[in-house]
């Protein structure tokens, strides 16, 4: 019996987990237009994961014109109810170095107002909580899962979301660590507010590829950032087997009642 539905969000390498099977792919259309690709469907861990290429396969979709409405919008109707993020981004934080596995617990957003950030824009006010943006009912299974085998991950950070899809100045990177960011992406808003407003669990997990820029003196290339995600990507897919099946059966999380109170 398959448990509890699980979005997967990622590169398209994490599809290639062992033990993990596609059985099927499934396209849905959204009121907001068209997901990145198709849905992935399979099952690992006794659940059943729907994994999604977040720059569409092959990988030809900018951050900045990634439609996270639609594919947060489709994970929910398929069932899924507890997300798990993956994304690459650069170290700040002097312990943030190339190859790091990053459990994330904040998010500072510098995107907000470039990007559709929210479903809602029309008919209703609603101010959902974000306080804490990462489930942490999933964090702590993922800390665990790291400690239990013998993964060297961070077990927290401050995700600082910037719009691109240039790479940051040195003063820009300056600036995002003295406000106390960690590690700087282009993909984790508004995705993890979009989850929030539809009573979804998120954990985010980022693979450090790069010293953001300024930080190590030499010339930022997208040719390193692809070699060390590819080192990491198995770190990565021992880490997903080792949680998805200590992942709690049912929700007690505050999660799942984020728009109770959050109407005007």
């Amino acid at each position: 019996m398959i448990g509890q539905k699980i979005g997967l969000i990622g590169g398209s390498g994490l599809y290639e987990i062992e033990g993990f099977e596609i059985t099927r792919e499934v396209a849905v259309s959204t009121p907001f237009g068209e997901p990145s690709a198709a849905y992935k469907i399979g099952e690992l861990g006794g659940s059943e994961i729907a994994f999604l290429s977040r720059h569409g396969i092959p990988h030809s979709i900018p951050p900045h014109k990634v439609n996270y409405r639609a594919n947060l919008w489709g994970l929910k109707s398929l069932g899924v109810e507890r997300i798990i993020s993956v994304s690459a981004v650069g170290g700040i934080a002097v312990e943030m170095n190339p190859g790091a596995i990053v459990i994330l617990d904040q998010i500072i957003d510098m995107t907000f107002g470039a990007r559709l950030s929210t479903f809602y824009d029309q008919d209703k006010v609603t101010h959902v909580d974000f306080t804490y943006p990462y489930c942490n009912d999933m964090r702590g299974p993922a800390v665990k899962a790291a400690r239990d085998i013998g993964l060297s991950a961070r077990e927290s950070g401050a995700y600082i979301c910037v719009n691109g899809p240039r790479l940051e100045t040195a003063r820009e990177i300056q600036f995002f660590s003295m406000i106390g960011a960690d590690v700087v992406g282009m993909t984790a808003m508004p995705e993890a507010a979009l989850a929030r407003e539809l009573e979804m669990c998120l954990l985010g997990i980022s693979v450090v590829t790069n010293y953001a820029a300024g930080i190590s003196g030499t010339k930022l290339t997208t040719t390193e950032v692809v070699e060390t995600m590819k080192g990491s990507v198995e770190k990565i897919k021992s880490l997903l087997k080792a949680v998805i099946p200590h992942l709690p059966p049912v929700r007690a999380c505050a999660c799942k009642h984020a728009l109770k109170d959050a109407e005007l």
